[in-house]
């Protein structure tokens, strides 16, 4: 990266400015962000993860918006910690379906002493596999921080949810500064940060605008940045939230995306509600990652051979991973794509 690029990356940005990206006329805002997204990245690739719930349930967090807190009767089984094997098998379907980064989620506060053997085995075999490893475990010491960064994992998953203001409403069982110490810990070990928030919580606009300030001004932006709409699961306390404005949603991706550079922005949970034409303009945004599989730890996700005709349409191809240690199996997905996109020369679009 050169010394010029860094210094285009700011980390000082003030409410009143963050606010003045938001109201500004909509297709503005969405000219300013495509045209930062461009100068960054290619504005037809978008990175394809796949994340896998490898302890479901039980969690003793009482995220007003989570369907695995056990503070809520939501229906959801508890289950223990998946069998490392297991979790590799997953791995290795997710990557025959055209992922390049696989996400493990587990429903702790934190990982036990008992559990972190299984789940550094895990990292180790997924890398092995070819993919980018991510995890999200909760609140970790630097021991744990450490142990994870040395079995080879890439990415750590921990959001900030939303706003310091508005964050007290949402979560009681853990605080902000801890969230943040996780964080902090992580970009020590030397491991990448993905960190972002959800919508729809009943949060203001001054709230979306104060998380992306907190992520935004990290001494280093986070490399993934997780923009969630929140989905409502029978059960918890958000359950008849009010929905929220496709075009209020589609602003905060554009202003993460001028905010965050050169960060990857994730259309990510909601997505399943959301039509193509919403999911054609949050790429337009600059979004250029997703999850892609049947589900998203416990919620429905679109499936995958739906993101691949949307993708065929709209002439979008996954992102190679970074060290491009994979050409052979990344050119058989572009393949795939190339064959469905001739096939559908003839779409009607009367259909």
């Amino acid at each position: 990266m050169s010394a010029s690029t860094l210094a285009n990356l700011r980390h000082d940005w003030s409410l009143a400015e963050v606010r003045a990206l938001f109201v500004q006329p909509f297709n503005d805002l969405l000219f300013q962000a495509q045209t930062v997204h461009r100068a960054h990245f290619d504005a037809n690739r978008v990175q394809v993860s796949t994340l896998l719930s490898i302890k479901t349930g039980a969690c003793p967090e009482d995220c007003k918006y989570c369907p695995q807190s056990g503070h809520y009767n939501t229906g959801l089984a508890k289950e223990k910690l998946m069998q490392v094997q297991a979790v590799l098998e997953e791995a290795a379907r997710a990557k025959a379906i055209g992922a390049t980064r696989f996400c493990m989620g587990a429903a702790w506060k934190h990982p036990s002493a008992k559990d972190m053997p299984y789940v550094l085995e895990m990292v180790k075999g997924v890398k092995a596999l070819g993919l980018e490893t991510c995890m999200t475990l909760g609140k970790l010491d630097q021991e744990q921080t450490s142990a994870l960064a040395h079995a080879g994992l890439d990415y750590y998953n921990h959001n900030l949810d939303t706003s310091p203001e508005f964050y007290t409403s949402i979560i009681t069982t853990r605080t902000y500064s801890e969230r943040l110490q996780t964080l902090s810990y992580v970009r020590e070990s030397g491991m990448k940060i993905c960190s972002g928030g959800i919508l729809g919580m009943g949060e203001s606009l001054d709230d979306r605008a104060n998380l992306l300030i907190q992520l935004a001004n990290l001494p280093e932006h986070p490399e993934s940045v997780p923009i969630n709409m929140l989905v409502k699961v029978a059960g918890t306390p958000m359950e008849n939230a009010e929905d929220i404005d496709p075009f209020d949603f589609i602003r905060m991706l554009a202003v993460a995306r001028i905010m965050m550079p050169q960060s990857h922005v994730r259309l990510s949970a909601g997505r399943e509600a959301m039509n193509e034409q919403m999911q054609a303009l949050a790429f337009f945004a600059g979004a250029n990652s997703i999850f892609y599989g049947d589900k998203l730890l416990t919620t429905a996700n679109p499936q995958a051979d739906k993101d691949m005709q949307l993708f065929s349409r709209l002439g979008i191809l996954p992102e190679a991973r970074e060290d491009h240690a994979d050409e052979v199996h990344q050119a058989a997905i572009e393949h795939a794509l190339m064959d469905q996109k001739s096939s559908e020369q003839f779409y009607n679009a009367a259909v």
